[in-house]
């Protein structure tokens, strides 16, 4: 499969974000799936070296936006890279381009990301995939929106989303459900 994996920019090589990244990208790869990430900094970078390191293929979508905005190029483990001229189009490859998108800890960005996936599912513009989110964060995040906005989403819309405690248990669900 082609697995997305979105997170935020900030974690550090020697950090424990940055580990679980690199983690998530390594169980990937052992299992032969490719993995799609925004291919910069941080959880991307992490993940695209975790799976490199596994012997994987790794796309990395980059855009001109991003590169307008902060001066950075892909990082080193980056096999393809899959430039767009917006972010927005660059979300869009991120999310139509795979099989299955997993979301490991990160902030609006990543949290576009998953928004944006889920709701394509939901009016089925997008033909359902797994999308497992990984931590406890975005298990507390989503049920407080559920609990609070109950009638505006429904059991079958929250079916869609996965929750997983470690990237361990979101490898198994991946494994589940495709």
């Amino acid at each position: 499969m082609r697995v997305s994996v979105f997170g935020g920019s900030q974690p550090r090589e020697g950090e424990a974000a940055y580990t679980e990244a690199l983690q998530l990208g390594k169980l990937l790869a052992v299992r032969g799936h490719t993995v799609l990430t925004g291919g910069y900094i941080g959880t991307m970078e992490a993940v695209s070296r975790g799976a490199r390191e596994a012997g994987g293929h790794v796309i990395g979508v980059t855009c001109e936006d991003i590169e307008a905005w902060r001066p950075i190029k892909a990082n080193a483990w980056v096999v393809e890279e899959i430039r767009k001229k917006t972010l927005m189009e660059r979300l869009h490859a991120l999310i139509h381009e795979s099989d299955a998108a997993l979301a490991l800890p990160g902030g609006p960005g990543t949290l576009a990301e998953i928004s944006l996936m889920w709701n394509l599912m939901i009016v089925e513009s997008l033909h359902r995939r797994p999308l497992i989110l990984i931590g406890d964060g975005w298990q507390s995040v989503f049920d407080q929106f559920i609990q609070r906005f109950d009638t505006y989403v429904p059991a079958r819309q929250r079916e869609i989303l996965g929750f997983a405690k470690d990237v361990q248990t979101a490898v198994k669900l991946l494994e589940n459900r495709d």
